[in-house]
């Protein structure tokens, strides 16, 4: 079975990460999951976006260098970027996903995983958590009971499977230069699965296939898909 084909920030390659436009075009090319970070605003509204700071275009002054975290919802909805589109909340894209894609949802903000819990539980989609907090995913473990989470990672560990299980994680999300088969085998074998990121080279991804993956994060959904044989 093929890996699963996963939209880092959408469609990353083509629209601005992490918008709308970015989500719908990813739903379009066939992705099979939609990865995306979210914050919380200072009124507690689960939001989407990377960086801790966003940045607007052109830079509005009263909202230029604050962090997420200290504006409000409305406040964020004034950001816009080069091509018109802003700050989505994740309410916003659970409604324009639905059930046509996972949402991989990584979260960036500290101690918010409660209400990321509580806002992915007003959706009918599919739904799981990662972060390179391995402790929120514990915590995410503890309040939702059934939300699969994921640890990420940018280095090789010496046992992976005590990562996964004192995180009570399922899935290993492993940057592609630390990825490499016996990593696959133990994590397996350990009942996790293996999500590599950020993959843009066909040839990286079919390597990744050929070992067995499941699944791959890539900007570019049009030329890494066909490389594990999808077409958009």
């Amino acid at each position: 079975m093929p890996p699963e084909l996963i939209a880092h920030r959408g469609a990353s390659r083509e629209c601005r990460e992490n918008t709308l436009p970015a989500f719908a075009r990813a739903l379009e090319l066939g992705a099979d999951g939609i990865e995306l970070d979210v914050h919380a605003s200072s009124d507690g509204v689960i939001v989407v976006h990377h960086d801790f700071v966003p940045r607007a275009e052109p830079p509005t002054p009263k909202l230029a260098g604050r962090p997420i975290a200290e504006l409000t919802a409305r406040e964020l909805r004034g950001f816009r970027f080069a091509d018109g589109s802003g700050i989505p909340e994740l309410r916003e894209v659970i409604e324009l996903v639905g059930d046509g894609a996972v949402l991989y949802v990584e979260q960036k903000g500290r101690g918010i995983e409660r209400a990321v819990i509580e806002c992915l539980a007003q959706g009918s989609g599919r739904y799981a958590m990662h972060s390179f907090d391995h402790a929120a995913m514990a915590r995410a473990r503890a309040v939702s009971g059934e939300m699969p989470t994921g640890i990420l990672l940018s280095s090789y560990l010496i046992e992976p499977e005590r990562a996964l299980t004192a995180a009570n994680a399922r899935d290993y999300w492993q940057s592609l230069e630390f990825t490499d088969a016996p990593l696959v085998e133990r994590v397996h074998s350990a009942g996790g699965r293996v999500i590599v990121w950020t993959v843009n080279r066909p040839e990286d991804a079919q390597s990744l296939a050929a070992i067995g993956v499941d699944g791959i994060c890539t900007d570019d959904l049009r030329l890494v898909g066909p490389a594990i044989g999808r077409r958009p």
